[in-house]
């Protein structure tokens, strides 16, 4: 009887463990310019600023890549503005794609500390840590356009905050060991071109996130986690005029969120984006999702962002010349924090050209680098969709409504633009943004290094797997709050059954 009564329990404990270590959070994200009119200006001022930030020129290891298990290195250097080199190099390496990062596309709120305090931070998958402006940062922005109020993290108002040591696994991560000064902690410095600078320490405390509880539900779960605390920054990054309170990045470092919450047993490291470019919002979600189903294509292994192998691209059928170095290199980036999408010169010359053949059309420039064209029919029905064909048969389909962009009646512009990025060896790059990304479920899974997508209305709702097999709704729009009584009930549930039946 005895034996019986603990097998039980313990097959009850091993139910809520997994309940717990294998958790689907989400992130409800808004768009900073939902809600505004479209001024194209705008959308390549934000484009320009981030790609000579993200796409800096550096050529330095990496700790971590698409592998659980390896370590990786920054392999992948683009012709942009480059980071001044100091002495940390792969501090240098992981915090380039990342601090400079004032202009993203998508923010959401987060809450940080014991107790828990609200901020809010752009959602990025070309980033790698969790970063937060701290108190006290007298050059930090203090004021935004985004409709919220801005907030500095205080490590004296967080009876759990930590600061990471020299010693620290995670230091080890970004950090060689004779640059770390045990007096000071893990701390970064980062010189940029325009000698911007941004620097602090790294702390260790609880982040709260929306765990999925049931369908259309969620409930807070605290998880310990390792974020930048930025203390002093100068130049642009405390001038934006849409300025949040940090970056949370869900790229492929160890260094990420996502990477820790699967090193400590607490998620998988898969996540997805549907995104909203009506509304202007959508859903980040960390964990498994169980409908719509995606078709994958393989990661290109060890490059610092989200690279996939571009095999064709036609225009309706009418196939399209890629650049060799673009199939055999791998240089198309998918990054939701662009806005729209960037080619080289000549096959966007020739993109334009095909579209244009098929709907012919009278051309004229708009802030000196938009082919727009009044247009007095249904776009949808006049203009021709662009299809991206990837590795293991993935196709993506941008729609005119994608592609078009409607500034005020009967004028249209074309989202497409010439990128002229490439990689220190010369070899061309596509920049795939928000504009073919959006309206479409997109699923990372590092863990089997693969990218997918499905078309999807994402002002809709997608299902969720949790640890235990349950499948639930969750949406943008419905997301409601689960009181934490109703996880501990639940768990209880569980455990009450079979000390039930253990006892008979």
């Amino acid at each position: 009887m005895e034996s019986r009564i603990n097998f039980c329990v313990a097959v009850a404990v091993f139910i809520i463990v997994t309940e717990i270590a294998s958790c689907h959070f989400v992130f409800e994200v808004q768009q900073k310019f939902a809600g505004k009119g479209k001024n194209l200006a705008h959308f390549k001022s934000h484009d320009t600023r981030r790609h000579s930030r993200m796409l800096a020129s550096v050529d330095l290891p990496l700790g971590g890549d698409s592998r659980v298990d390896s370590v990786g290195f920054c392999s992948f250097s683009l012709s942009f503005v480059p980071v001044s080199i100091s002495k940390d190099l792969s501090l240098q390496c992981l915090t380039a794609k990342m601090l400079y990062l004032m202009n993203i596309l998508y923010f959401t709120k987060i809450k940080l500390g014991t107790p828990p305090k609200e901020y809010h931070v752009q959602v990025d998958t070309g980033s790698d840590i969790l970063w937060i402006n701290c108190s006290p940062c007298p050059k930090c922005p203090s004021k935004t356009n985004l409709g919220f109020s801005l907030s500095l993290y205080d490590v004296n108002a967080s009876s759990t905050s930590k600061k990471v040591g020299c010693d620290d696994d995670f230091c080890s991560f970004i950090s060689n060991s004779d640059s770390c000064q045990p007096d000071l902690g893990c701390s970064y410095h980062i010189v940029y071109a325009d000698q911007s600078t941004s620097e602090g320490n790294f702390i260790r405390d609880n982040l709260s996130l929306d765990q999925v509880t049931g369908n259309l539900l969620t409930g807070p779960l605290g998880q310990e986690v390792v974020f930048g605390c930025g203390s002093d920054q100068s130049g642009q990054l405390g001038k934006s005029e849409s300025a949040v309170d940090g970056v949370m990045g869900f790229g492929q470092a160890n260094t990420s969120v996502l990477s820790q919450l699967a090193a400590a047993g607490d998620a998988k490291r898969v996540f997805s984006h549907c995104l909203d470019n009506v509304k202007g919002g959508g859903i980040f979600a960390i964990g498994v999702v169980d409908s719509p189903a995606v078709k994958t294509t393989p990661m290109v292994p060890n490059q610092m962002h989200y690279n996939v192998m571009l095999m064709e691209m036609d225009v309706d059928g009418a196939s399209l010349d890629l650049p060799p170095s673009i199939v055999r290199k791998g240089g198309t980036i998918i990054d939701s924090g662009t806005t729209l999408a960037y080619l080289p010169q000549a096959l966007y010359d020739s993109l334009i050209e095909t579209i244009t053949s098929r709907q012919p059309v009278k051309l004229h420039i708009v802030e000196e680098t938009f082919q727009c064209f009044t247009f007095t029919k249904d776009v949808n029905q006049a203009f021709p969709p662009v299809n991206f064909h990837f590795e293991d048969s993935l196709k993506l389909t941008v729609y005119p409504h994608d592609y078009l962009f409607s500034l005020e009646s009967e004028m249209y512009c074309f989202g497409w633009q010439v990128g002229g990025m490439t990689t220190e060896d010369r070899s061309e790059v596509i920049l795939l943004g928000d504009m073919v990304l959006s309206n479409k479920l997109v699923v990372y899974d590092l863990e089997n290094e693969v990218i997918g997508w499905t078309d999807h209305n994402c002002s809709s709702s997608i299902k969720v797997k949790d640890g235990s097999g349950g499948v639930y709704s969750v949406g943008a729009d419905n997301l409601s709050s689960a009181p934490p009584l109703l996880l501990i009930g639940k768990l209880l549930a569980i455990l009450s059954t079979f000390v039930a039946v253990a006892f008979t």
